[in-house]
């Protein structure tokens, strides 16, 4: 695999920005994470409630699968706009507002007693908190408090730190519905949606870093998102990240009535999540690592080939306890490798001015594929009664994704090469 020159001697370059003292990268880092942490491990366990709910209001599988195929194409689409209102105005203001929204998404769901209840509150407006919480907001936190050389590790600690959620909340949240209920079981995550609100405040210290401005024209968002829509390497990442939501979505909305309908224990499936969580801890950390390293389009296109080769083999593959939980410590392995690698390349493609803007016009693409995901994996169910379909979807588009990857552009701008180039010429 060969050397990404984008960096030179990571694991000699100091970690944070030079404004910022050891201890003050990190706490900002820790906030970031603890928001992302906590915002995508009550998304990821939203699957625990499908039958349950569906049970006790009276709605379909398929009602359920479209509340959360809705949160995901609306995360998808106002994560461009979130991202562009955080480079313009800064994280904080952007974030406590997130973590407001998702607290009364939660307290509208666990008093639903209709589909328009559930695709209010855990579709809708679960949708619009996560594009101000999660991946894309973290990582311009984590851009602008560490060095350019070191971001993409920056990005998978950020990522792996916020991968401990689905650990804990999957269980927390099986535990509940068994002893108290579902509506009890949200409300518990209605006070873990308050404790985002601290870690956003920390985290928003970020907005004090300065970004420096790059040499030549000015860079502006217009000029920005033309240089992007032209970067053929940019469409073709967007383009598979598409799978990536689709595969991810797929597995957590619909992996506990799979594993119902196989006879598997109830809490199989929220051991299940909690083994991906904690296997995605490693796998941001590693991918993060290997992204300072490595060829970012090389590792990209592996995870997508491998995540398809695993879904592949557990659905063809008798069920059991064993291989349930092996499938989800792979997959989870795979699961955010994804993300600090984009982050990193768009970050060493075009700079970190408009980097919320960039990774969120790209995240579009991959909640289009969480909307499949979720939905058709829905409407295949009830139609034909098994999940057979919907994997073998899910494992062939993944191979062809991870092959695109492999051969993408990842040549910078040249506003950014003459930025390289003089910083070059300033250190001779």
């Amino acid at each position: 695999m060969a050397t990404d020159t984008s960096s030179s001697s990571p694991s000699r370059s100091p970690f944070h920005h030079p404004s910022l003292s050891q201890w003050q990268s990190v706490s900002i880092l820790t906030g970031a994470a603890v928001m992302l942490s906590l915002a995508m491990g009550m998304r990821q366990s939203l699957g625990l409630f499908m039958q349950p709910i569906t049970r006790d209001i009276g709605i379909s599988a398929a009602d359920f699968a479209f509340a959360l195929a809705i949160q995901n194409i609306v995360w998808g689409i106002s994560q461009p706009f979130a991202g562009a209102l955080v480079d313009k105005y800064g994280t904080r203001m952007i974030t406590l507002l997130g973590g407001l929204l998702y607290a009364a998404a939660l307290i509208i769901t666990a008093y639903a007693h209709s589909a328009w209840m559930i695709t209010l509150g855990s579709g809708l407006m679960i949708g619009v908190a996560l594009s101000c919480t999660t991946s894309g907001i973290a990582a311009k936190i984590a851009a602008k408090v560490v060095r350019p050389e070191r971001r993409s590790l920056a990005f998978g600690l950020v990522s792996a730190a916020g991968s401990i959620g689905t650990f804990f909340c999957a269980p927390l949240a099986q535990g509940v519905i068994q002893a108290s209920g579902w509506q009890m079981a949200m409300l518990v995550f209605v006070a873990l949606a308050a404790a985002m609100l601290p870690a956003a405040l920390i985290g928003g210290r970020a907005d004090k870093v300065p970004v420096e401005a790059l040499p030549g024209a000015a860079e502006t968002m217009r000029s920005t998102l033309g240089e992007a829509a032209n970067h053929g390497g940019y469409i073709v990442m967007a383009a598979a990240f598409f799978v990536c939501g689709l595969q991810l979505v797929f597995l957590t909305t619909h992996l506990p009535t799979f594993l119902a309908d196989c006879g598997a224990d109830p809490m199989l499936s929220a051991q299940a999540l909690a083994v991906i969580g904690a296997f995605n801890v490693f796998g941001s950390w590693l991918f993060g690592w290997l992204g300072d390293r490595y060829h970012k389009p090389m590792l990209l296109g592996l995870i997508y080939i491998l995540r398809s080769v695993a879904i592949a083999l557990y659905f063809t593959l008798p069920v059991s306890q064993f291989s349930t939980l092996v499938f989800a410590a792979i997959m989870g392995t795979l699961w955010l490798g994804v993300i600090p690698l984009v982050n990193g390349l768009v970050a060493q493609i075009f700079g970190i001015r408009y980097l919320a803007t960039l990774t969120g016009i790209a995240f579009f693409s991959h909640q289009v594929g969480s909307f499949l995901g979720a939905w058709a994996g829905g409407v295949i169910y009830d139609q034909l009664g098994s999940y057979t379909l919907a994997w073998q979807l899910a494992a062939g588009i993944g191979a062809a994704a991870g092959i695109m990857q492999l051969f993408m552009n990842t040549k910078p701008t040249e506003r950014v090469l003459a930025a390289q180039r003089a910083a070059t010429a300033a250190a001779e």
